[in-house]
């Protein structure tokens, strides 16, 4: 299951009780951490590669108005991210995908918290 830990003791207290129940239901007691984002933003960059190594964005779609862990409405582009802001997400989205040398249409996923700070989520694949 899953624990949220806003304090070092709760991080203590949830650390050992998850991986009591890991063991329990699974024989295992092995466990990854997350970092919370509180209130996160759902933002997508959506991009190409090419066969020749060229990989482009197409800027950002905000994705956060969800039901049931699905979009209902897709706004591009979002209202919370600024030019500098969507230039760095699109940047890291290229570097993201030619990192693995991806050649196809995709899309980047990211929560981006009340900061400005952003976090890959996952890469849907086409």
């Amino acid at each position: 299951g899953m624990r949220l830990a806003r304090d070092r003791g709760e991080l203590l207290k949830g650390y050992d009780t998850a991986r009591a129940e890991a063991a329990a239901a699974f024989n295992n007691d092995a466990i990854y951490l997350e970092k919370f984002v509180e209130a996160p933003r759902h933002i997508e960059i959506q991009l190409f590669g090419d066969n020749f190594g060229n990989i482009v964005h197409f800027g950002e779609r905000e994705c956060s108005l969800q039901r049931r862990h699905q979009k209902l409405i897709e706004e591009s582009p979002s209202a919370v991210v600024d030019d500098r802001l969507r230039a760095e997400m699109g940047r890291v989205a290229v570097l993201g995908a030619a990192a693995v040398n991806y050649r196809n249409a995709g899309t980047m996923e990211f929560l981006l918290d009340a900061s400005g700070n952003f976090y890959f989520m996952e890469m849907n694949t086409r």
